[in-house]
């Protein structure tokens, strides 16, 4: 008789099970819901981009490449940083690609993090974040985010830090809250980092997505540039998310550490994708500006609606989700809410307690991605209209 035990999950990953937008992506499939949930564009991106990843393949380029990124695209990437940062990088020994920004913070973590060590989020967070801390056997400490104007408490960060911390993980432009940190808040965190000898990993992913408010990466600021490690992606910037090339910005010593922990999880990927970002990483100013004006209308417009309806709205000041606090409406539990939704109304949002270390602390707010066509944010909108006042708290 075999009597070896079952596979199972390991400890560190109990808890992770189906992600909240898989859950709610297949209920919008099950009762054909709009989905204003899932933070992917229902649009691609340019052509002149997909001609290039076509081009590339016919080109032959179809093969494992360099672990750490093709040569063009990490001229590319350091090419961009100088030219909207001001910043230096070396694109031999400063850039690593990677699959998407999802891997780059998890071969980042499990890097940099020991069994025991203590890594600072702001919460709410991106839930990849707390998996990735987990894998490495890390433990997260949270500082709270109030809103997308509510200012950070850096009192709250320095109070966080302890013997074990050895990192502070900050989203910059924030998802889910849509708050861009300023340069003051930014100056705060950068204080705790050189006081406490601490690494920033910072998420930019929407970098080039502000309303107004200016991005500035935490690798500018005085004595940054040796203890920051920063992750973004083509994804978001180029409405091409399931080709997830991503990259990390870091000075060699941390670049080290990451190629090492990344070319054991995907070793390199997407290389004809990687010369298409290439390319598309040297647009012109006019795609950039397009880009910003077109989502600032589809923001502002949904905000509008769900103000109408009675949300209580957090006006993002850049990426493209909206937190809303579905308590004015009579409701208190985001997930039970989003969970209803598709059936009753005919739309599927992202309740935000799965961004929070402590559910309860979200379970008021709900997110809406503005990241859609037009008819599909309109026909969102008019199912909202017509049936969300059908539902009963």
């Amino acid at each position: 008789m075999n009597t070896r035990r079952a596979p199972h999950l390991t400890a560190r990953l109990q808890g992770f099970g189906t992600t909240i937008f898989a859950e709610m992506t297949a209920l919008a499939v099950r009762h054909g819901a709009v989905n204003l949930g899932q933070g992917a564009p229902d649009f691609d991106g340019p052509d002149w981009i997909k001609k290039a990843a076509a081009d590339a393949i016919f080109a032959g380029h179809n093969q494992y490449c360099r672990s750490f990124g093709i040569a063009p695209l990490c001229e590319a990437v350091a090419r961009h940083q100088a030219r909207f940062y001001g910043q230096t990088v070396d694109p031999d020994t400063q850039v690593t690609v990677t699959a998407g920004a999802t891997e780059a913070l998890y071969a980042t973590l499990t890097a940099l993090l020991d069994v025991g060590d203590e890594v600072i989020f702001f919460e709410p967070f991106y839930d990849s974040y707390m998996a990735a801390a987990a894998a490495a056997g890390a433990r997260p400490r949270t500082v709270p985010l109030s809103g997308p104007d509510a200012p950070l408490d850096a009192g709250a960060l320095r109070a966080a830090v302890t013997a074990k911390t050895r990192a502070i993980l900050l989203n910059t432009p924030h998802n889910p809250l849509g708050k861009v940190f300023s340069r003051e808040e930014l100056s705060a965190v950068a204080d705790v980092c050189k006081s406490f000898d601490l690494v920033a990993i910072t998420d930019e992913v929407y970098e080039h997505l502000t309303f107004g408010a200016d991005h500035v990466p935490l690798a500018t600021l005085p004595g940054m540039d040796t203890r920051t490690i920063t992750i973004s992606s083509a994804g978001k910037t180029f409405s091409l998310t399931g080709w997830k090339i991503g990259w990390a910005v870091a000075p060699e010593p941390l670049t080290r550490a990451i190629r090492t922990a990344h070319q054991f999880v995907t070793f390199c990927n997407g290389t004809p994708f990687q010369h298409a970002i290439a390319a598309a990483l040297d647009a012109d100013d006019a795609y950039f500006e397009g880009f910003v004006a077109d989502y600032r209308k589809k923001r502002d417009r949904l905000c509008d609606a769900l103000a109408d309806l009675g949300f209580g709205v957090l006006v993002p000041q850049g990426t493209y989700f909206v937190c809303a606090d579905i308590r004015p409406l009579g409701f208190s539990d985001g997930h039970a809410f989003c969970r209803r939704l598709p059936a009753e109304v005919g739309v599927a949002a992202i309740p935000c307690s799965a961004f929070y270390e402590v559910p309860e602390r979200g379970a008021h707010l709900v997110r809406f991605g503005f990241c859609k066509r037009d008819e599909t944010l309109e026909a969102g909108i008019a199912r909202l209209r017509e049936n969300l006042g059908k539902m009963r708290p």
